[in-house]
């Protein structure tokens, strides 16, 4: 990831460039939530960026390299599970977005953030738009989805790792028929987000079982 830098001051040569940010992994039962910004110059286009929900994993993979390559900058931010059940959902998402927005090197003139809420950017001086689909909307976001894809789903597979009781390679933390059934059996792990209900019947319903 880029090294982190000050968000106050925007080069004259970056203050057409737009930065697309947006975050994977609001609703999942595990694991962190991951948000990606990419800045393009104006008018770039990287072949093949759409929303990473409509590629392939090996698709979503390729392009996150070409991505990297391309794109003027990016980086990452993420909040664990624990900073979830702290914050709720979706504080810890727009701190994750605050995160990747202060880790690039280069600051766009422009952000836009998908969806209708943005962070607390402080001194940040450019121009900051929402946009609801903004991943079909703005390539710029398309490709910070596939970033923040990518990066979510190698953090998945290494807890599946950890804990491969629950199938997260399979489904990411995603409340699947398979993962509920997998959690109502073993109980959750420490990955496992305490703040979302069905991790919480869990909980209750696995300690009313040992109690019996």
């Amino acid at each position: 990831m880029p090294p982190s830098s000050s968000i106050n001051q925007i080069p004259q040569q970056l203050l057409q460039a737009v930065g697309g940010v947006d975050e994977v992994g609001r609703g999942p039962l595990a694991g962190p939530v991951v948000a990606a910004v990419v800045v393009l110059a104006p008018g770039q286009t990287i072949q093949g960026v759409k929303d990473s929900k409509q590629l392939t994993p090996r698709r979503r993979e390729q392009l996150s390299l070409q991505i990297r390559a391309q794109a003027l900058d990016w980086s990452l931010g993420r909040c664990s599970c624990a900073e979830i059940d702290e914050l709720n959902i979706l504080n810890a998402s727009l701190l994750a977005m605050r995160r990747a927005i202060e880790a690039l090197r280069q600051v766009p003139g422009r952000l836009r953030i998908d969806g209708n809420r943005a962070p607390e950017l402080g001194q940040y001086a450019g121009a900051v738009e929402t946009l609801v689909g903004g991943d079909r909307l703005c390539i710029a976001i398309g490709a910070a989805s596939i970033l923040a894809k990518v990066a979510r789903d190698a953090e998945m597979c290494a807890l599946h790792e950890r804990y491969p009781g629950y199938g997260f390679a399979r489904h990411k933390g995603y409340p699947t028929a398979a993962h509920r059934e997998a959690l109502a059996q073993l109980g959750p792990c420490d990955e496992h987000r305490r703040s979302f209900r069905p991790v919480r019947l869990a909980m209750a319903s696995l300690q009313e079982r040992q109690g019996g």
